[in-house]
């Protein structure tokens, strides 16, 4: 049996008892988290999160994409999230990740060229890569001054966080 079939039986199991069916769609917490995909990261276990507490994103190096820009956007103007979370990790996979030899990996293996995704964003220090992820939220127009953007390095060794503090670039009108 392979690990989707596992999964689905998993899911029966789950979905006899299911308990949150009266769940409502707006986080309890107000919060939205975004996070590296790393396995070993349990979001909600790590934050003492419940079904409907919080809106949970997650991609490879907890990078505020596009895509992530548009789903704290709904999150917020739409279903009242006040606050959000970056949390990047120790050891983590795109740490030294290099995009071009990745994608020339790729590409050799694959014996083809793709268009998409243009970059893997891969960085080379932690911090610095957190910091600019916290950057690029707060400097967008559309994420309100009034929301609270944090960023954390979650220990994958001993399960703690630590706080990055940054601050929040000033508004320009040039």
């Amino acid at each position: 049996m392979g690990s989707i079939d596992e999964a689905l039986k998993a899911n029966e199991l789950y979905a006899q008892n299911f308990p949150f069916a009266d769940s409502p769609k707006v986080p309890a917490r107000k919060l939205a988290v975004l996070g590296c995909m790393d396995a070993r990261m349990n979001i909600e276990r790590i934050l003492g999160l419940e079904p409907g507490d919080a809106h949970v994103l997650r991609n490879a190096g907890a990078i505020a994409t596009e895509d992530v820009v548009r789903s704290l956007l709904v999150s917020n103007y739409l279903l009242g999230t006040n606050e959000v979370m970056i949390i990047g990790h120790t050891d983590c996979g795109a740490l030294g990740l290099n995009d071009g030899e990745l994608r020339e990996r790729i590409e050799r293996e694959r014996g083809a060229t793709a268009a998409s995704p243009a970059q893997f964003l891969g960085f080379s220090n932690l911090e610095a890569n957190l910091g600019r992820q916290l950057r690029t939220l707060r400097a967008h127009p559309w994420i309100p001054e009034s929301i609270s953007i944090r960023g954390f390095i979650y220990d994958v060794a001993t399960g703690r966080l630590a706080e990055v503090k940054t601050n929040r670039p000033a508004i320009t009108t040039e």
